[in-house]
Order: C-alpha cells, then sequence, then structure tokens
C-alpha cells in the first residue's frame, strides 16, 4: 500500500503549523509529509499506524512522528459519543528546529528530540495531558502565541521519556542511518547493517567497519542511537519482515529467513516481543487497515484532508 503525500501548507507568516481537527470519525489515511509531525489524540480510542508499529491509542495519545515516515490514525469510535474526536496537530521543518537550536541555548535540546525521534516516539498520557494544558494557547489566533506554546511544548518533549516506535528503516527509501546525522564512523556501520542484515552479522565484523572497539562500538550507539547494537539489529530485521508481510501474501517461513532469521520458532518470539504481534497477527491487522482505508476514500474526499490529491485544504487554526 504506497502512502499518499500530504502538502503542508505553512503560509507567509507562521514558522509552525496547527490544525484542530473535529471529527465524529477518524479514517484510516496512510501518509508521508517531510515535516515532523506532533500529534494529541483526545475523546479518542483506536488503532495507531506509524511505519510498520501498529498499536491501541487511547485518550491524550500523544506522538511524534518524523518526516517521511507514513502514518495514521483510525477509529470509529469516540470515548464520549457525545462530543467529536479531536487531533491537536502541529508541523515543523526538522531544519528550523535545528538552526533555532543553533542560535538559541536555551533551545539545545531540540537536536536531541529530534534525534530520538528518528523512529517516532510516543509520550505517555501525563505527557499528554501536559500538553492538553497547552492547547488554548497553540489555538491561539495570534500566530506569536501559537508558536510560542509548540516550543514550550517541544522543549518539554525533549527532557521526557518516550518510546520508539517503528523499525529504524521502516517504509523508508533513505539510505542515510535513522537521522542522517550521525558520526562517519556510525554512518559505516549503519550502512553496513542496512545491506547485510538478512546475514548472520558478528560484532567484531562492525567494530572493523568503524574501526573501533567493541566497548566504543556500544558506547556509540547508546549515544547516537539510543539502544544497542544487538537491538538494532533486530529492529531493522523485524522492520524487513513487516515491509514483507504487508505488502506480500510470501509465507512466514520465508519472510523469516529473508530477514536474517534461519529459526522461524526465533523470529516468531522476537517479532512478538517487538510488535506485541505474532508476524500472521500484524498481516492482518495491516491487511484490515487497508480494507478500511478503501471504504472510507469517499468521506476523505468529503472532509477534504490537506493531501496533495486534494486541491481542497482543511479548514484549520492556523
Amino acid at each position: 500500500m504506497k502512502p499518499a503525500y500530504e502538502h503542508v501548507e505553512f503560509g507567509d507568516d507562521c514558522s509552525v503549523r496547527v490544525y484542530h481537527r473535529r471529527l465524529p470519525r477518524i479514517p484510516f489515511e496512510w501518509h508521508h509529509h517531510p515535516e515532523y509531525e506532533l500529534t494529541l489524540t483526545l475523546n479518542s480510542h483506536g488503532k495507531r499506524y506509524i511505519g510498520d508499529s501498529i498499536a491501541n491509542y487511547v485518550d491524550e495519545d500523544l506522538v511524534l512522528v518524523p518526516p517521511n515516515l507514513p502514518h495514521t490514525w483510525a477509529s470509529n469510535r469516540s470515548i464520549d459519543p457525545a462530543s467529536p474526536q479531536v487531533a491537536i496537530v502541529i508541523w515543523f521543518s526538522g531544519d528550523w528546529a535545528r538552526r533555532l537550536a543553533d542560535v538559541c541555548p536555551e533551545y539545545a535540546p531540540l537536536r536531541d528530540l529530534l534525534r530520538r525521534a528518528a523512529c517516532g516516539l510516543a509520550f505517555s498520557p501525563q505527557v499528554g495531558a501536559a500538553m492538553r494544558a497547552q492547547v488554548p494557547n497553540l489555538l491561539s489566533s495570534a500566530a506569536r502565541e501559537r508558536l510560542a506554546a509548540a516550543l514550550n511544548v517541544l522543549c518539554m518533549l525533549a527532557v521526557v521519556p518516550g518510546d520508539p516506535l517503528a523499525s529504524p528503516t521502516a517504509f523508508s527509501d533513505r539510505a542515510e542511518g535513522p537521522s542522517g546525522h550521525e558520526p562517519e564512523r556510525i554512518n559505516r556501520v549503519l550502512s553496513m547493517i542496512d545491506l547485510r542484515f538478512a546475514e548472520p552479522l558478528r560484532l567484531s565484523e562492525l567494530c572493523e567497519a568503524a574501526n573501533v572497539s567493541e566497548r566504543s562500538l556500544a558506547r556509540y550507539f547508546e549515544q547516537h542511537i539510543g539502544e544497542s547494537v544487538g537491538r538494532y539489529i533486530a529492529r531493522v530485521r523485524i522492520g524487513h519482515a513487516c515491509r514483507m508481510l504487508a505488502h506480500t501474501l510470501t509465507p512466514v517461513s520465508v519472510v523469516a529467513a529473508h530477514s536474517g532469521f534461519p529459526n522461524v520458532a526465533n523470529f516468531n518470539r522476537q517479532f512478538k516481543a517487538l510488535k506485541h504481534l505474532t508476524p500472521a497477527a500484524y498481516r492482518r491487522q495491516f491487511a484490515a487497515g487497508n480494507i478500511a482505508e478503501a471504504a472510507s476514500s469517499s468521506r476523505i474526499d468529503e472532509r477534504s484532508p490537506s493531501l496533495q490529491r486534494n486541491p481542497r485544504l482543511p479548514k484549520s487554526i492556523a
């Protein structure tokens, strides 16, 4: 299923775009765009799809999605049926955030937030509730107040924990590593993993590629990738398996072998540990999302989402 491209309009007088979305249900709209997206979902519960991550979400769900990673939410029921489902969306450019961090030391933590968000980040409901408190300012009619509120939220997220969502290369044709800003030594290792993930990979080979010791490589990964070498390789392999499961009818045993798991039982165990679903259940859920998209296509057109394929843009607060 190819994601649609969304064209985000900022306007001439805005650094960030804030969108106040209200609707009775959230249809499955698999799409991507070159901006970062921070979405707070209210009065809603359903399924959240971020790259190859599929998860249930509940009220005050707060997620940061990196550029060009396909994503969508899907929900048929509001928590309070008498009120609409709400999404508060903030779009912003990564280059803008990095320039801001370069010239303003107060915003230096934004660099770390962008790095951590390379695969998407889900924050706790408590953090979602803290952002909810900022909603009146985020929906202000004054662009300057919206900008100040958005910066406050981003700086808060820069110092709180978040759970990574997608695999490092999920549904991405990018040749660089997860963020494209790692040191050259890490890039060499990432390139080797991306090219040879289906083969047995020895830590000594990776260290040789980076010309570092095993201890240094482990430190580099924890510092720049945010996880161990072994977990990163597992997520790359599982990500490849997710793409095959979502887009092909290849038997699970063949998917496992092509993804670097010669033992199917081990593949099933690691897949479920990372995705909280068996490979077969993952394939069924993604297929169900595809059906939901087709069934709601006419209503998507009526709602006028800001996708490039639809010239009509939705009304928003910014």
